[in-house]
């Protein structure tokens, strides 16, 4: 059984020093029985993704995202085998690189972990770190936004565990989430982050003491301590290789939406 991948990079600021490729990742409109992540998963790459034609890598990069989040929503593992044939129509030889991009886009963007069950081609999907938010939001429509989360708990975490809303802002822009635009994937996000997430308890949201004129910040809420640990998330940033934030063929919200109501 693999384990978990641990780049060597230091840990970065997700909303530092990105490229436009980068700043797509957000922005862009297009368990316990498991023993291993499948982002980790060891993959042999041949030169059939540089074969592969971009635009047909990223429309099957995109359906095998909408698929494994139905999956996700109906509580129901996917193996090999289905994804192979379901989603790729037999296609085994560009199965190795789509699905290494697709497990990786539904956990950098949706906040979700592909995991392995023991040694079986068989995955489950889980919430990444435990988090539970999009499970409270089950009876709504709305896509996952746990993604979103995870990375204003770590901004918050990489700026001494609190988070002035500038800085927050200011990375958040960087990935396409901006103050007060309503997003595709995400909905309201100052709502989100200063009432819903606040009501909910996985951030506080506060006046800075003694600040004149006013300035807020953010810090971990109890749920969020009670959920996950800041040594859960170390090891997380420290497992997701910055090379995975590159440019993938995000779906759009309504293609999603048109995939979850049409299965």
């Amino acid at each position: 059984m693999s384990e978990l991948r641990k780049p060597k990079e230091d840990l970065h600021d997700p909303g530092e020093a990105q490229g436009p490729e980068e700043a797509q990742l957000l922005g862009a409109e297009r368990g316990e029985a498991a023993t291993s992540s499948a982002s980790s998963r060891p993959i042999s790459l041949c030169a059939t993704e540089e074969a592969l034609p971009q635009e047909a890598l990223n429309k099957m990069v995109a359906n095998m995202v909408k698929f494994l989040l139905c999956k996700y929503r109906a509580k129901e593992p996917t193996s090999d085998a289905e994804l192979l044939h379901t989603v790729l129509g037999g296609n085994q030889e560009h199965f190795p690189v789509v699905f290494r991009q697709a497990v990786e886009c539904v956990l950098l963007v949706f906040g979700i972990d592909v995991r392995q069950v023991e040694t079986a081609p068989i995955y489950i999907m889980v919430p990444c770190l435990g988090l539970t938010c999009d499970v409270i939001q089950s009876g709504e429509q709305g896509l996952p936004k746990a993604g979103l989360l995870v990375v204003v708990l770590s901004l918050i975490l990489q700026n001494g565990d609190r988070g002035p809303e500038e800085e927050i802002w200011r990375a958040l822009n960087k990935m396409g989430v901006y103050v007060w635009k309503e997003h595709s994937i995400f909905g309201e996000p100052r709502e989100l982050l200063t009432q819903v997430w606040v009501r909910e308890g996985y951030l506080e949201y506060r006046q800075v003491p003694d600040s004149d004129p006013a300035r807020f910040e953010f810090l971990w809420g109890p749920r969020a301590f009670a959920e996950t640990s800041k040594e859960k998330f170390t090891e997380y940033l420290l497992r997701v290789n910055r090379r995975a934030f590159r440019s993938f063929p995000f779906p759009s919200a309504e293609a999603v939406r048109e995939e979850n109501e049409g299965s």
